[in-house]
């Protein structure tokens, strides 16, 4: 079993919702640690959506997905959320919940800065 494992990705048509949800091992989640949300298209680098802190702190949002997703945590800090509203042709790609062991930095949409990678859930949107 992963230290980061994804569920709820799925095929919804556009203007649709999806919730994913990644499970976070106590290793992870018992000091300071940011948590993101990439995502990745065929022929397309891996891609920084959202971010938070898990003291619940300090949300980050990617310009395409601003106002349209949510990042969310347990009160328990043991599971992250991604609320996706609003879902567009172009929000298709593989979803990675990834994490480092501080609190989010100004280069949180930088993947190198990651030690922790889920690996993936597939959400497709039709138009």
């Amino acid at each position: 079993q992963g230290q980061l494992v994804e569920s709820g990705g799925g095929s919804v048509q556009a203007g649709g919702s999806l919730t994913l949800s990644c499970a976070i091992s106590k290793a992870i989640y018992w000091g300071n640690a940011c948590l993101v949300w990439f995502r990745q298209t065929p022929g397309k680098e891996r891609e920084a959506v959202a971010a938070i802190n898990n003291d619940g702190r300090s949300e980050n949002y990617a310009d395409p997905v601003q106002g349209r997703f949510t990042i969310s945590q347990t009160n328990a800090k043991n599971t992250l959320y991604l609320q996706m509203n609003n879902l567009q042709v172009e929000d298709t790609g593989v979803y990675y919940c990834a994490a480092a062991q501080h609190f989010c930095r100004p280069d949180w949409q930088m993947s190198s800065s990651y030690h922790y990678w889920g690996l993936g859930t597939q959400v497709t949107v039709s138009s």
